[in-house]
């Protein structure tokens, strides 16, 4: 398809959706959910899903999962009677009982009340070792955009500004504890302080009793990065402070601070993650390296001696190496061991590394079940010694909780009850081939009965910014979908980190079609298959999947007989200049040089659409997005809803007015979502 001229902003007859709390714009889209919530959301079946998600979400049996800090487990947990949230912590003694006694240290809901602010949590930093400090963020109806407060975790109160407590207003805010009466900070501190993308240029540190205004300039970035930021590792007889800087999305460089105040660049490809711990600096590449005397692949985990490094030397040990079918998921510290996660064709590895005198040493940590995840958490090198925790749950099969430590096997600690029936329902991986020839893996969910009967299926995909998706448990789909006879499907499209970075990268900027024609690739394999035919095929994605759910309407419609648009980018002209799409040119291009948007302008479905034969048939679409998303701005989903209206296309559309780049803001929100959706797709699909 040859590149389209650009639509400036003249020539887009919809750019008013774009103002975000207009009235003219919010009439409009209160007036789409009307249809919609009559259509799909009034009728008994609907209603029915809605309060056995809504159930599930506020149940007392689910795994209440902690974050360690030392002798406290911390929780954020939301009910039928805490819709907006209860900030908790007990010991792990107590967490080890059946019913936990829970500390309450913040009732979202009282605090709301109280100080008739629409609050959403969006988390805790609690100073250690003492914890008796936190700073804790909240939004509005959960946007990025949050406030940030002191809290004493003694007298179990926010601690006053005019006495010296720490307060920053609403914005895009980096906060870190130094000591108790020292952060760093990265703010809006007036004009020029914020990058393009809208996070902060700024770190300064910030002494208590001081205005924000006299706080310190300690680094200063660009206005075309994404950010910069600073912080303290207090891993005691290791202390370090280091400062960051993020060009764009994928590159960053980071600096250590010696004692005189001067900064030290890790120098290192600026796309490789690197971290450390004690005396031990690990490098993540991203790209092959050439250094020294070495080669080292993407994907590999090398790690050195910090103090020789920054001395020259380059003489690494190689921790992880990929091949085809393995890649490293994560890893973490225990107090004396590297813990690896690595998946194999998309399915669960660990290991147990162990530094030695003669070397480092790999051994299985522990098993982990087939067609399922596992993931390791919460590690606590500091005050935690060798202990962790591991999470583990397939599509059938619920969450549990495990507690174990190096050289002791895992015993389970919490589980999760089941919220559908998955009697005879299986699942299964396959592979299909895309436009390259490049092998594309898939999860199948469905009812054994339902092999050689095609049947209503939903497939979702992401495929962006190296974000890795592995099998996990979903109430929702199980209640909505699976229960009803439908078949679910989870891609592992190009893009994403499923096979490591180069997984990612074969994907990006002018390589971006990859993404969809795996997409499609999968979507015409499951017909060949016979799993499903087209006219029962549905997807959904969200975010940079809802990009890829606009591509599949206006680039592959013929695939579908239906698509869930979520929270999305579709105008890609014009993403970099919408709240943090900035942030983003790293992944699809600028949109600026004519050189990037000739490749942008063949995919971008505004611009696609804008363009389309308009006999050419489009499968029914939902779509969704939220008033109060400051990540992807809900413009994107109101115009191409219009567009497609104006052409007479099959088109519903719902904005949730609070709820951030999530789409919801509590439970209540996240069921009528979910049950939407299936709604949808039942009566889309189904009927």
């Amino acid at each position: 398809m040859a590149a389209m001229s650009g639509v400036e902003p003249g020539d887009d007859p919809y750019l008013w959706l774009e103002d975000v709390t207009g009235e003219r714009a919010l009439a409009w889209a209160r007036e789409h959910n009307d249809v919609v919530i009559e259509r799909f959301a009034s009728g008994a079946r609907f209603d029915r899903l809605d309060e056995r998600i809504l159930a599930m979400l506020d149940t007392d049996t689910r795994i209440p999962y902690p974050a360690r800090r030392g002798p406290w487990l911390y929780n954020f947990w939301r009910d039928a009677d805490h819709p907006r949230g209860l900030w908790r912590r007990t010991t792990f003694d107590e967490y080890r009982n059946e019913n936990p006694a829970w500390d309450v240290l913040i009732d979202v809901d009282e605090l709301a009340a109280t100080e008739d602010e629409n609050w959403v949590w969006g988390g805790a930093a609690v100073l250690r070792p003492t914890q008796e400090l936190a700073l804790i963020s909240l939004s509005r109806g959960g946007a990025d955009a949050k406030v940030v407060r002191e809290f004493d975790l003694t007298t179990r109160t926010f601690t006053d500004p005019a006495a010296g407590g720490y307060y920053l207003p609403e914005a895009k805010s980096q906060v870190s504890w130094i000591d108790a009466d020292t952060v760093y900070v990265g703010t809006d501190f007036g004009s020029g302080s914020l990058t393009d993308s809208g996070y902060p240029r700024l770190a300064k540190r910030w002494r208590r009793g001081t205005l924000l205004a006299e706080a310190e300039t300690v680094f200063e970035g660009e206005a075309t990065d994404v950010m910069v930021s600073a912080g303290y590792d207090r891993t005691p007889g290791y202390e370090r402070h280091y400062l960051a800087r993020a060009t764009d999305f994928f590159n960053e460089s980071v600096y250590l601070v010696d004692a005189d105040g001067r900064p030290h660049l890790i120098d290192v490809p600026s796309d490789a993650a690197e971290s450390w711990y004690k005396n031990w600096l690990l490098i993540q590449l991203k790209s092959r390296w050439e250094v020294g005397a070495g080669s080292y692949p993407a994907g590999a985990l090398l790690v050195i001696d910090i103090d020789e490094f920054l001395g020259g030397a380059r003489d690494f040990d190689v921790l992880f190496a990929p091949d085809a079918h393995t890649a490293l998921h994560g890893y973490g510290w225990t107090e004396n061991h590297l813990l690896l996660i690595t998946l194999q064709d998309v399915q669960t590895k660990l290991y147990v590394l162990t530094p030695g005198r003669s070397g480092w040493t790999r051994e299985p940590l522990a098993d982990t079940p087939s067609m399922a995840t596992t993931n390791v958490m919460n590690l606590d090198p500091i005050e935690g010694g060798d202990e962790f925790m591991l999470s583990t749950s397939g599509f059938t099969t619920p969450a549990t909780l495990l507690a174990g430590a190096v050289g002791r096997t895992p015993v389970p600690l919490k589980k999760a009850p089941a919220f559908f029936a998955a009697d005879g329902i299986e699942t299964e991986q396959f592979f299909a081939r895309s436009a390259d020839g490049t092998m594309v893996p898939y999860f199948v969910i469905r009812d054994r009965e339902r092999r050689g009967t095609p049947g209503p299926t939903i497939m979702s995909g992401y495929g962006g910014f190296e974000v890795s998706r592995t099998p996990g448990y979903s109430g929702a789909a199980g209640m909505g979908w699976l229960e009803r006879g439908g078949t679910w499907v989870m891609t592992n499209i190009r893009g994403g980190g499923e096979y490591g970075p180069d997984w990612h990268t074969q994907a990006q900027k002018a390589n971006r079609y990859k993404v969809y024609e795996d997409f499609a690739a999968v979507a015409q394999d499951l017909v060949t298959r016979e799993i499903t035919s087209t006219a029962q095929l549905g997807a959904v994605g969200g975010s940079n999947g809802g990009l890829l759910m606009g591509v599949m309407l206006t680039r592959y419609p013929e695939l579908f007989g239906a698509l869930v648009c979520q929270v999305p980018l579709l105008d890609m002209k014009r993403y970099h200049l919408l709240l943090a799409g900035a942030s983003w040119v790293a992944e699809y291009g600028d949109p600026d040089k004519p050189e990037e948007w000739a490749y942008i302008s063949e995919y971008s479905p505004y611009q696609v659409a804008m363009h389309a034969d308009p006999d050419r048939h489009y499968p029914p679409i939902l779509l969704t997005t939220s008033t109060r998303d400051d990540r992807v701005h809900p413009g994107h989903a109101r115009k191409m809803a219009a567009l497609l209206q104006a052409q007479g296309r099959t088109v519903w559309y719902h904005e949730n007015i609070e709820g951030g780049h999530g789409g919801a803001a509590d439970n209540k929100q996240m069921a009528f979502q979910s049950a939407l959706i299936y709604e949808f797709f039942t009566q889309m699909l189904m009927t």
